[in-house]
């Protein structure tokens, strides 16, 4: 960890200037190059080859889920490290490697004596997630909360009242999981070191539903009441037709039954944490 290429994305939770400037000023104290910056969406994520020609040898990602999980699968066949550094909302990434730290002081902890781990991930066809995979109605609850993030009133209303309906709609079911029979508004499919973490969703009354949505546009709504966990190997989503699915909070459309595995990646992370293997 000598030459740095620092990505953020300034619409995400905290990647403010201002801790922008504060996580460069690290970079300068520990003695560290910064080979290149990208400010995500407005740059293009950088390829491998233009890491490479800039010597870079770690990508800095000081963004929410969705930026981490682009560049992620951009860098896929790169051989550099990645440090994840809590620049978005929720940030659990960035806690499974590194615990409850700040930005400043993972760099200096990562500097010092970090290592490179696998983390385990989702696949489903071409897709992966990193953090977690969202599908069902409740999926729809992310369009609202991008809106929302963006401030565009009239068209969070409007994906607000669309997430109510589809949620109030027959729900999603899925196979390949032990006491998952029914129908869900959501089912939550996260990464683990051996096969998956799986919650579902049943909220048939208004009130779940309320608290559900309310969950999804502030934080964490695996935490909601009436959801139920299991341990699975693989899913599939059951439906003739295509399915929304959430992947690290960015919408993807996948063809009803495609295959849902655990998997891991290449020991690219820098981990600071005495939890991560």
């Amino acid at each position: 960890m000598q030459r740095l290429w620092f990505i953020t994305n300034p619409h995400s939770g905290s990647a403010s200037q201002q801790s922008c400037a504060a996580i460069e000023a690290v970079f300068e104290e520990r003695g560290l190059a910064l080979a290149g910056r990208t400010h995500f969406p407005e740059e293009d994520l950088p390829s491998g080859a233009m890491l490479d020609a800039a010597r870079a040898d770690t990508v800095v990602l000081f963004a929410g889920d969705g930026t981490i999980n682009a560049a992620l699968c951009r860098l896929a066949n790169w051989s550099g490290a990645v440090l994840i550094l809590p620049g978005g909302t929720m940030n659990l990434l960035a806690k499974a490697l590194h615990g409850d730290r700040s930005a400043e002081a993972i760099i200096h902890a990562a500097h010092q004596n970090g290592r490179r781990v696998a983390m385990p991930l989702v696949e489903a066809g071409a897709h992966r997630a990193f953090v977690g995979l969202i599908l069902g109605p409740a999926a729809h609850w992310g369009r609202a909360r991008e809106a929302a993030r963006k401030g565009r009133l009239a068209r969070f209303a409007g994906a607000v009242r669309n997430a109510w309906r589809r949620t109030f709609g027959r729900g999603i079911a899925v196979r390949g999981v032990a006491g998952m029979e029914g129908r869900y508004q959501a089912v939550f499919v996260a990464p683990a070191a051996t096969g998956l973490q799986v919650s579902a969703v049943d909220a048939r009354h208004w009130g779940a539903i309320a608290e559900l949505g309310w969950a999804w546009l502030t934080g964490d709504w695996v935490a909601a009441h009436a959801v139920t966990h299991r341990r699975a190997d693989a899913l599939h989503p059951v439906s003739r037709r295509p399915v929304l699915a959430l992947f690290d909070g960015e919408p993807v459309t996948l063809a009803g039954g495609t295959p849902i595995r655990g998997g891991m990646t290449a020991p690219i992370f820098l981990a600071t944490s005495g939890a991560v293997p």
